[in-house]
C-alpha cells in the first residue's frame, strides 16, 4: 500500500500554503455529488482545520437529526469528482458510550461512506491508532491523515509514515494542516480510495481465543440470516458480545440494517449522507 507523505505545502513566500490546483472548494452544499467522504478522529486533532481547507468554509454547523450533537457538512471537487464531506463528532472510540460516539459509529456502519478520513494526532499516535483500528473493523476504505506533524517535529518525535502505511495497509498522509502541508497528498489518497473498484485488505485485529472467534462467526452468520446483507455482521456480532445496549435494542426491535427504513440506527446516516 502506497504511503502518501508531504514535507511542505508552501509555494513562494506564502506563509500558510496554497490550495492545490486540483482542489475546488464548493462550500456548504451541492445538489449532486459523486461520493461521500466522512471525516473522523479524536477531539483536538485538527479535524475542523482539514474540513475548512477542503471545503472553504469557516463555519457551517447544525445538529444531527433528533440529536443535540453539532454536525457540519461541506463539499469539494477533485479529480473531476464532487465529494460531500461529513464532519463526524470527535470521538476516542466507537463503543457508543455517548451520543457523539453513537453518531460516528452509526454513520460509518450504516451510512457506508465511500471513503473515511481518520484524522490523527502525531503527538499522541497511540491514542489515534486505537480509533483507526476500530474503524478498520467496519471499513477498509480508510485514509489515515496524520496531522500536527509540525508539532511532532518541534518535539523531536519521528514517525515513519511509510512504514505505518505498510503496517495498516491503508494510505497514511503526513500533514500539518494549519500550514497547508499534505493537502495535495490527502486529495490524491481520498480520490484513490473512493474509486468504485478500490479494494484493500487493511490491518484488522485477530483474536487468538478460538472460542471467541467461533462465537463471533456463529453470531455473524445468524445476523446475516435474519437481517440480510449487513455492512459488517462481524463487527455487529462483536458489539453484541460486548453488551452494546443500542445494538441489542435494534436487534430486539428487528430494526437492524440499512434496508430497514425505520431503523433508529440508520435514520441519521441515510438522511444526512444521501
Amino acid at each position: 500500500m502506497k504511503a502518501f507523505t508531504a514535507e511542505t505545502g508552501k509555494c513562494g513566500d506564502c506563509a500558510s500554503g496554497c490550495a492545490p490546483k486540483r482542489l475546488t472548494k464548493l462550500g456548504a452544499r451541492v445538489r449532486k455529488f459523486d461520493a461521500v467522504a466522512a471525516l473522523a478522529g479524536n477531539p483536538n486533532t485538527g479535524k475542523s482545520t482539514i474540513f475548512n481547507a477542503l471545503t472553504g468554509l469557516r463555519q457551517h454547523v447544525g445538529n444531527w437529526a433528533g440529536k443535540t450533537v453539532a454536525r457540519a457538512e461541506g463539499a469539494f471537487e477533485t479529480g473531476g469528482k464532487k465529494f460531500k464531506l461529513i464532519d463526524l463528532p470527535g470521538t476516542y472510540s466507537l463503543l457508543s458510550t455517548s451520543p457523539d460516539e453513537e453518531i460516528a459509529r452509526d454513520f460509518l456502519l450504516f451510512g457506508k461512506p465511500d471513503v473515511t478520513v481518520v484524522v490523527g494526532d502525531a503527538m499522541r499516535l497511540e491514542r489515534s491508532l486505537h480509533l483507526v483500528l476500530q474503524i478498520l473493523e467496519i471499513t477498509t476504505r480508510v485514509v489515515f491523515a496524520l496531522n500536527l506533524m509540525d508539532e511532532a517535529r518541534r518535539a523531536r518525535i519521528r514517525i515513519d509514515a511509510r512504514q505505518l502505511a505498510r503496517d495498516l495497509n491503508v494510505p497514511v498522509v503526513a500533514m500539518a494542516a494549519r500550514r497547508g502541508e499534505g493537502v495535495s497528498e490527502l486529495l490524491e489518497a481520498v480520490s484513490e480510495t473512493a474509486r468504485r473498484d478500490f479494494s484493500a485488505s487493511a490491518r484488522r485485529i485477530s483474536y487468538a481465543d478460538k472460542e471467541l472467534e467461533n462465537a463471533v462467526e456463529t453470531l455473524a452468520a445468524n445476523l446475516r440470516a435474519n437481517f440480510g446483507e449487513l455492512p459488517n455482521a462481524r463487527w455487529i456480532a462483536l458489539r453484541l458480545l460486548e453488551g452494546d445496549e443500542n445494538i441489542i435494542r435494534a436487534v430486539r426491535a428487528n430494526s437492524l440494517g440499512a434496508e430497514k427504513s425505520g431503523s433508529h440506527l440508520t435514520q441519521l446516516a441515510l438522511a444526512e449522507a444521501r
